[in-house]
């Protein structure tokens, strides 16, 4: 040990600064473009091809959902993935959980809802290590729009919420993969968000209690998912507080519609 820090004491701090420099340039986050001089074209002649062979067009559906109320934010979305009119699964995780303070959904292709809030979550780890305290809700969101941004128009298909509470309070903003950025007090992303706003703009009060504001989320899900063919599985619930997000249920989104049906009876 005492020889390795004596090698230390006489190396140069120029060169150990070249290094670093070096290590980190390797690491830069990014992707190597297609060899065509307009990957952006490239892509969208794949899109647009008469050729059912050649032709790359994705077909997503899903319902996520994001509101705020006095006692913070709640996040509810569905489970299942779809590959056109193919139910690839019924489990998926919508809720990528970037900290104990922020939680973001995943709405368009999983692979890159995936990929680019996972990366998100590293960011977040490397400023708060650096600046000695939490990243806020809106510079957390605008990382995400900026790394997104570099690729628009080159078929990034992603339409996520990131939520969070920070020193400002309860955060939830809204990004896309053409890099568009906005906050408000709800959000419904996805194939079923229209059916999922009716039931919000029927029962949302800023002022509800824990326990409504839970059900009114399962409850928005639940008829988003029994109206729209893309979304169903089970409703996963959290609920973001001061002392960061808790998982409040997981619902099976029939057995959650056939009960309702029992009790207008």
């Amino acid at each position: 040990m005492a020889a390795l820090a004596a090698a230390y004491r006489t190396m140069d701090c120029g060169s150990l600064l070249t290094q670093d420099h070096a290590v980190m340039s390797e690491e830069q986050e990014g992707f190597e473009f297609l060899p065509h001089t307009d990957p952006a074209t490239f892509v969208e002649e794949f899109q647009k091809s008469t050729s059912a062979d050649n032709r790359i067009k994705f077909h997503q559906g899903t319902t996520t959902l994001g509101f705020k109320f006095k006692e913070g934010v709640i996040i509810a979305v569905d489970s299942r993935a779809t590959a056109g009119s193919y139910i690839a699964s019924q489990t998926v995780k919508k809720v990528i959980e970037i900290n104990p303070y922020l939680l973001g959904t995943m709405a368009g292709g999983a692979a890159d809802c995936s990929f680019w809030e996972r990366l998100l979550a590293k960011q977040c780890r490397i400023y708060q290590l650096r600046n000695r305290e939490r990243i806020s809700v809106a510079a957390a969101s605008k990382i995400l729009s900026n790394m997104v941004y570099q690729y628009k128009g080159m078929g990034l298909s992603m339409g996520t919420m990131v939520c969070g509470w920070d020193k400002r309070g309860p955060g939830l903003y809204y990004v896309d993969s053409d890099g568009q950025r906005t906050t408000n007090y709800m959000f419904s992303v996805g194939s079923g968000s229209t059916y999922a706003y009716g039931v919000m703009d029927t029962g949302y009060r800023y002022e509800m209690s824990v326990q409504e504001a839970c059900d009114l989320g399962r409850k928005a899900i639940m008829h988003a998912a029994h109206r729209d063919a893309m979304s169903g599985g089970v409703v996963n619930l959290y609920h973001m507080k001061q002392d960061g997000w808790g998982k409040v249920s997981q619902t099976d989104v029939s057995q959650m519609y056939y009960q309702s049906l029992e009790e207008r009876k």
